[in-house]
């Protein structure tokens, strides 16, 4: 059967037109060409037929590896509809029943179903010939399975994201429009939740990169355990996911949000490390909250601030209300940064009186901001803004340095030296490199080392408290003097207070604001001076507003105080006079 075809192909016989030379030929010649033709067939990487009556005529070698037929099971007994998936019949039994010329020119694709059940998608061109006289059709089958694999990869990289196979943005953005025409459809809600790891940078700036990507895959095969199949949770960039909950109202929301907490109350092993991280959810509500992604995106982001403002671990609703502090604090954000490149900060200063004979010792440098519309801000409204932008390291650097220049400016001026205190936020502290900053401040202003005194708080110190202890052991050997400020309110090791080197505690003032009328405040107060006599430390009581107070503190035997009774904090030429009129020495208050 196939020699006949290869003749009808290669032009023999009267009256023949086929793809080959249609010229008469010597027999031998014909051999030759045929032996030709069979070569080039096989050697051919596609697959190529020729169908005539519904049947195979002809196929070659190719054409048989491919789906795993010999030539002979298919020349003559089988056809085309028997090698294809049933979904792409109707269009095949239309094309045979309209005759070959249904064929001519085509260019398809097709799903083939192989001798072992396997399947594969090809590309059918299609031509046609003679056979015997009768029409027939030549055609080749490309596979193009590699072709389709790369299309969906391109399509994977548009629509998800690489690193969690989660949908991306763009793909949020097409599935939440089908979310909101059918949410519009059945009069609806859709909950959009914003979710945002706690503390995430910790995790790469401490273990790595590497190690915060095995940490991103996992939270996401644990988010997406905890979900609906009908919901859509998509990564959006770094540690930050959303959800979008179809026909989700609040509560069904904060249940929601409820299941996704727990999630991660379990830790995360990673790299042989066992970690435990939380997650901070803003919520926000179609059409309450919004009509259109972006919006609703927005005002999630908005709540999940305010989920981190309140603690963290959390989760919060969106309103309205919080887009006026959220532009308060962009306007902040905006006017501190001017600040900090025209030098709109100012230092004030408040005294540091020995309680056993009313000098003078020390004063503490506190900042403030002047404002050029708004006058003087005081820092409780602008430093938590400050740490978060990471502006306060240029800002603490600033004071240490202005600190240092005037402490050394009043003793040029022929004043007894004396302590100046600066307080150092947890950030700046945890900077690298923050050492060589109190080296370069001391060095620039000619301030002895011992003039210095840091401040720090509990938790500032008690955060990583082995790797602080490096930093504060490398400042004590510089000879800088180191305080504990608002000791008594955070979570102290008695352990590592007596490895940390410093020489102060301050009291917390809100142990001191009741000291008159409370006997647990007075009870602290009194334990804390005694354990800094014992470890021969100085204590120091912040906030001291009171003749009682001041009174109850000389009797527990307090070392220093500062407070309202005996000044607030002052500009510089302001202080520079106390510090010449020395008004609490041997001054019974």
């Amino acid at each position: 059967m196939a020699a006949e075809v290869e003749k009808q192909l290669l032009g023999q016989g009267a009256g023949a037109s086929g793809i080959g030379t249609a010229v008469a030929e010597p027999m031998d010649g014909f051999a030759e060409l045929a032996a030709l033709f069979r070569t080039t067939m096989d050697a051919a990487q596609v697959g190529i037929f020729v169908l005539q009556e519904r049947l195979f005529k002809y196929v070659n070698a190719s054409f048989c590896r491919r789906i795993g037929f010999d030539a002979a099971e298919l020349i003559g007994r089988m056809g085309p509809l028997q090698l294809v998936a049933p979904g792409h019949h109707p269009m095949l039994l239309e094309l045979l029943q309209s005759g070959v010329q249904g064929f001519t020119g085509q260019q398809f694709e097709l799903e083939v179903i192989c001798k072992d059940g396997s399947a594969f998608p090809a590309m059918i061109l299609s031509s046609t010939t003679q056979l015997d006289g009768q029409p027939a059709l030549v055609g080749t089958v490309l596979d193009i399975s590699a072709q389709k694999a790369a299309e969906r990869r391109i399509r994977e990289l548009a629509d998800y994201d690489v690193l969690t196979g989660l949908p991306n943005r763009r793909l949020l953005r097409d599935r939440f429009a089908q979310l909101l025409a059918a949410a519009e459809r059945e009069q609806s809600e859709i909950a959009l939740v914003f979710l945002d790891l706690d503390h995430f940078k910790r995790v790469n700036d401490s273990l790595g990169h590497s190690l915060g990507d095995e940490l991103l895959c996992q939270v996401a095969l644990r988010l997406d355990a905890a979900v609906r199949r009908v919901d859509t949770l998509a990564r959006l960039g770094g540690d930050e996911f959303i959800l979008a909950l179809p026909a989700t109202h609040t509560s069904g929301a904060a249940d929601v949000a409820r299941r996704l907490l727990e999630a991660f109350i379990q830790p995360f092993e990673v790299g042989g490390h066992e970690l435990t991280i939380t997650p901070s959810l803003g919520i926000s509500l179609y059409p309450r909250d919004g009509l259109d992604l972006e919006t609703l995106l927005k005002n999630a982001d908005t709540a999940m601030y305010k989920a981190k403002e309140q603690g963290r671990n959390a989760f919060q609703f969106y309103d309205s209300a919080m887009n006026t502090a959220t532009l308060e604090r962009l306007l902040m954000e905006s006017n501190l940064r001017r600040a900090v490149s025209q030098q709109e900060f100012v230092l004030h200063y408040q005294p540091l009186v020995s309680l056993e004979s009313g000098l003078i010792i020390g004063v503490e440098a506190l900042i403030r901001w002047q404002h050029p519309d708004l006058g003087l801000i005081m820092p409780d409204r602008f430093i938590h803004v400050a740490e978060e932008t990471g502006l306060i390291n240029s800002i603490g650097d600033w004071v240490l340095c202005e600190a240092c220049r005037q402490a050394q400016a009043w003793c040029d001026a022929g004043l007894p030296a004396l302590t100046m205190a600066v307080n150092v936020a947890p950030v700046q502290f945890r900077q690298s490199g923050f050492v060589a900053v109190v080296a370069g401040a001391l060095a620039a202003s000619g301030l002895e080392a011992g003039q210095l005194e840091l401040e720090v708080t509990e938790r500032t110190v008690m955060h990583d408290a082995d790797i602080n202890l490096g930093t504060l052991s490398a400042l004590h050997r510089m000879g800088v003097e180191l305080s504990l400020d608002d000791f008594g309110t955070g979570y102290s090791s008695l352990a590592y207070l007596k490895r940390f080197p410093v020489g102060k505690l301050k009291i917390d003032r809100s142990f001191i604001s009741d000291l008159e009328t409370d006997a647990d405040d007075r009870a602290i107060a009194s334990t804390i001076v005694s354990m800094g006599r014992n470890l021969r430390l100085t204590v120091l009581a912040e906030g001291v507003e009171t003749v009682e107070q001041l009174s109850l503190l000389r009797k527990m035997g307090c070392d220093m105080a500062q407070g309202y009774l005996f000044s607030r904090p002052l500009p510089a030429e302001q202080v520079t006079d106390l510090l010449r009129r020395q008004p609490f020495l041997q001054k019974e208050l």
